[in-house]
């Protein structure tokens, strides 16, 4: 019996050695075979705040800047930017009819847009508050106002279903506007803290009709507005590119790194496609 036991318990320790040798070796090769994830395709469309102007050099064409948010998400979080299309003076017409969306197809996974600024007239409000009286910034800040509300949604919603259309895989990530100014500094050139506080208003109506817009078309939005408070062209330590530099009221290097910031905390690979 002793002998009997004795060699069962041999043939019994060399079967489980066996099945854990062999499972080892196929949870192994299940790793292996499996790899790392493919890189999330990653293309990034819209206008001078995405294309990065503001922060030279720039590209011949469009002011494309290695300082854009684009440019520093890539390799960020498993991302990959393939096209980088964003060009500086578009609108949500030339987004489309400038060939932005060839850049899009079926294997985009993630998107970034930033569009409808230049819709709107708004530098031309900017420049009639920061120069102009009273009267004119009035005007010019109405004027953008009325834009922003009867003219903007029908453009987004236009371009968002383009959008969607040619990148059917695509989550789309669309990025606000900053505010410019920080009122509580005193006036800026013409523009006193009250009319500084109507153009930073009209920044937050712009910024509320494209998130509704993009919200209607399963987007999501990147609101930017908390981030550069106490940042604005006229702070002590501004975010914002003042009236007398090339790139007048875009972000700086740190502003652009903020958006980066926004975006990146906004991205959740889970929700990608890879």
């Amino acid at each position: 019996m002793t002998s009997s036991l004795a060699r069962a318990t041999r043939t019994a320790s060399v079967v489980l050695t066996a099945v854990v040798t062999v499972a080892a070796s196929v949870a192994g090769s299940t790793t292996a075979a499996a790899g790392p994830p493919d890189p999330i395709v990653y293309d990034a469309l819209g206008d001078s705040y995405a294309s990065g102007f503001g922060v030279p050099p720039y590209t011949p064409t469009c002011g494309r800047s290695d300082a854009a948010y684009p440019v520093q998400l890539d390799g960020r979080k498993h991302i990959a930017l393939d096209d980088f299309v964003a060009c500086g003076g578009a609108t949500t017409l030339t987004v489309v009819s400038g060939g932005q969306l060839a850049a899009l197809d079926a294997q985009t996974d993630l998107l970034t847009l930033s569009a409808g600024g230049n819709d709107t007239g708004w530098s031309t409000a900017v420049v009639a508050c920061l120069l102009g009286g009273d009267e004119t910034c009035t005007q010019a800040s109405d004027a953008v106002t009325a834009r922003i509300t009867t003219l903007l949604p029908a453009r987004l919603d236009r371009l968002y279903a383009q959008v969607a259309a040619a990148a059917p895989n695509a989550h789309v990530v669309v990025t606000g506007y900053a505010r410019l100014f920080s009122p509580e500094y005193g006036a800026y050139l013409g523009a006193s803290p009250a009319e500084q506080q109507t153009l930073n208003e009209g920044a937050d109506l712009l910024n509320a009709t494209i998130a509704r817009a993009a919200a209607a078309h399963g987007f999501q939005f990147v609101d930017v507005t908390k981030r550069f408070l106490d940042h604005g062209v006229n702070a002590p330590d501004p975010w914002i590119l003042g009236l007398s530099d090339p790139g007048a009221f875009h972000p700086n290097a740190d502003g652009y790194e903020t958006y980066t910031a926004a975006v990146t905390s906004a991205v959740n690979p889970s929700r990608l496609r890879s």
